[in-house]
This record gives C-alpha cells, structure tokens and sequence, in this order.
C-alpha cells in the first residue's frame, strides 16, 4: 500500500476531532468555491442530501453530526479511518454501510487537486447522495461484491466505481447533471466535465468495467445515466456475472496518453 504524507486527526475522549484554525479556513474556502459552481451543475438527490446534512460552511464537520443524518435517512454512518486504507478494509466497511472518511484535510498547496481522498472529498463530495436510498443501495451493494471477488475482479469493479461513484454524470429533465463525488468535489472538474470537450457516452455496466482510467488527470470520458434509479436497478444484477464477461473481452484502448515515467 502507498503512503500518505497526510496523517488523519485522532478524536479526544469525547470523540471530538480538534483541527487547527488554518485546517477550517481551508473547509470554509473549499466549501464556499465549490458552492458556487454547482447549482445549475449538481443532481438535485445531491442537493437535497447536501440540505438535509446541514454541513458548515466555516468550519470542518465532526463525523457525528454527519451520522445522525445518514442513519436516520438511510441506516449508513461514516467511519474514521487513516489517510490510506487496504482495499479489504474499504469493502468491508462499505458492507457494514460505513463510509470510510481520513480525518485529514489538504494543504493549500494542494487546494485544487489531491490523489487521495481527504474529508472534504469524502463528505462534501459523497455524503450527501449517501441520504438517497438508491445510491446508498448500489454503494452497499458494490462493497459486498467486493469483499466476494478475487484480486482480478476487483481490479474491474475499480473501473465500475470510478465511472458511477467517483465521476458518474445522470440525465436529468434540466439536463445532464453531475453525482460523482470525484466531480463534485473538483471546481476544475466541475465545469470541465458538462462542457463540450469531454466525450459523454449513455452508461453501460460492462463498457464502465472495460473502460480504463487515469485518477491524475480530468477524465476524457463520462457515463451518463439515465436515472440515478439505474443504480438501484444495478444492484439488483449478478454483477460479479458481468466482470467475468469484461474479463473475457478484455479493456477498450485508453482515450488518454500513457503516463510519463
């Protein structure tokens, strides 16, 4: 496993983070820039969970005020975890309904892009769709199929996370809108990926468990859903059936160059 040069904040005796001054600025500076750029560009299941989670604008959330709400719209919680976690410790607690969230946020040096996940994009980015019975469902779903796969499977079932979970956009009766945490937690990606130079292409399980991706750059291509339904109805398929079958046909060529060495 990688290391992290981050190291997650460990809770006092009352199980209350404590983060410096300068860590809440930099929440209150994220929060309010991304903001900004998703009305118009969000789902509204975001929305509505971002309004039901109440998240402060000034400063970092304690996890259990973000518990209350998960369990009681959809029985999930968040779990403290350190800055990198054993892909074991990831299926595992998405099978129990925990979603895991380092206590860590990025430094200002890194305000516009981080490689691994910090609070804010695990809370901002994907608590709030954690509040609809449909996403929570597939997400459950999809941390079960992971703790049953082999090493190989969940190298496709990655590839299903990243193209939903992670930088999934949806049809809506406005338009296309973005519920992919890796999306709507990125200003950068936040307007890049509903303009017209990415490639949008309606999704498919087995073409997402094909299709290969870089996490350091802005993607060049993005599956749209119908409905966020669609999640709910995937969830409800012998998925571990279709990574057999994207195994056998093997990946689609990269519509990206290959990283530098």
């Amino acid at each position: 496993m990688a290391h992290s040069p981050y190291q997650a904040r460990q809770a006092d005796s009352n199980g209350v983070i404590h983060y410096p001054e300068a860590e809440h600025a930099i929440w209150q500076q994220l929060v309010s820039r991304q903001l900004k750029l998703l009305e118009g560009r969000a789902c509204d299941e975001y929305l509505d969970g971002l309004a039901k989670l109440k998240l402060p604008s000034a400063h970092i959330p304690q996890l259990a005020e973000i518990n209350r709400v998960l369990r009681a719209s959809t029985g999930w919680s968040v779990a403290q975890v350190p800055a990198l976690i054993p892909f074991e410790t990831f299926f595992q607690l998405l099978a129990n309904q925990q979603f895991p969230v380092a206590t860590f946020i990025r430094r200002p040096e890194e305000l516009d892009y981080l490689q691994e996940p910090d609070i804010f994009h695990e809370v901002f980015g994907h608590c709030p769709l954690l509040t609809n019975p449909w996403f929570a469902e597939f997400t459950h779903t999809y941390g079960k199929l992971g703790l049953k796969a082999s090493p190989q499977q969940r190298v496709v079932l990655a590839r299903l996370y990243w193209l939903t979970i992670e930088f999934g956009l949806v049809e809506t009766n406005a338009g296309t809108r973005i519920y992919g945490g890796g999306i709507l937690s990125s200003p950068k990606e936040t307007l890049y990926s509903l303009s017209p130079e990415p490639q949008l292409q309606a999704f498919d399980a087995l073409e997402a468990m094909r299709t290969p991706y870089r996490i350091d750059i802005l993607q060049p291509l993005y599956l749209v859903l119908p409905n966020l339904k669609t999640l709910f109805e995937l969830a409800q398929q012998d998925l571990l059936a279709l990574v057999e079958q994207a195994m056998q046909l093997g990946l689609h060529a990269p519509k990206f160059p290959p990283k530098a060495a």
